[in-house]
């Protein structure tokens, strides 16, 4: 299972309505990203159980930005200005969802998990030919994600419930052209049917930590 960049940036540290969010975190979804969250922990929580890997990405710059590339002229509201975020790394995967000692993470600089990162061969490594695809966003990184996932030849579904946008229009049409083209997108509570036949310990996990992860407590989406 791969969860795309579930960060601060993404979900900013509460559930509020986007055009507040969006006032210190730009690329925030908003208050779509919290409703996201209850589904997401119950298929991370399940494939754990099970001893499915659990992949996540995140973006990685270097401090002076030089390495942003095509993001420094195409996305012109880095150049907004806004409210101070918070102390928080908007890298970071956030704290509800934080991988655990036998998750992996993979750090990439453009839309898809796969270009320029180690994702694929993590993938060989694993003996996996399958993937299930979560996060956000539904039209960006999830989308350019399943692509590449698509062309390199695995399986792929997506969690529908799962995964968010900062425009639900767009979320549900992109939904439905992966659907048609690219990926079986899928109600969760059939992905955790499915995980439930996976047999455990076919897949070898990194050693980790001898601490137990502990289950994650479903989080609702606070009103504001």
């Amino acid at each position: 299972m791969i969860i795309i960049d579930v960060n601060w940036a993404f979900c900013s540290e509460t559930s509020e309505p986007i055009l507040d969010t969006i006032k210190r975190w730009r690329n925030s979804c908003g208050e779509d990203a919290w409703e996201a969250m209850p589904y997401l922990q119950a298929l991370i929580n399940k494939a754990r159980d099970r001893g499915i890997p659990v992949i996540y990405t995140t973006g990685v710059r270097r401090d002076d930005n030089w390495d942003a590339g095509s993001w420094s002229w195409k996305n012109n509201r880095s150049k907004e200005d806004t409210l101070p975020a918070s102390n928080l790394d908007g890298n970071e995967i956030v704290a509800d969802i934080a991988p655990g000692p036998h998750d992996l993470m993979v750090y990439k600089q453009k839309p898809s998990g796969f270009f320029g990162t180690n994702l694929a061969s993590y993938l060989t490594l694993l003996g996996c030919d399958s993937v299930i695809m979560t996060g956000t966003t539904t039209s960006g990184c999830v989308r350019a994600s399943v692509l590449d996932a698509f062309s390199l030849n695995y399986r792929v579904a997506v969690a529908e419930e799962a995964c968010f946008d900062r425009s639900q229009a767009s979320h549900a049409i992109n939904l439905c052209d992966m659907n048609a083209k690219y990926a079986d997108v899928v109600k969760t509570e059939e992905i955790l049917a499915f995980f439930d036949t996976v047999e455990k310990g076919q897949f070898s996990l990194p050693a980790g930590s001898a601490v137990e992860v502990p289950k994650l407590t479903p989080v609702l989406a606070k009103s504001a």
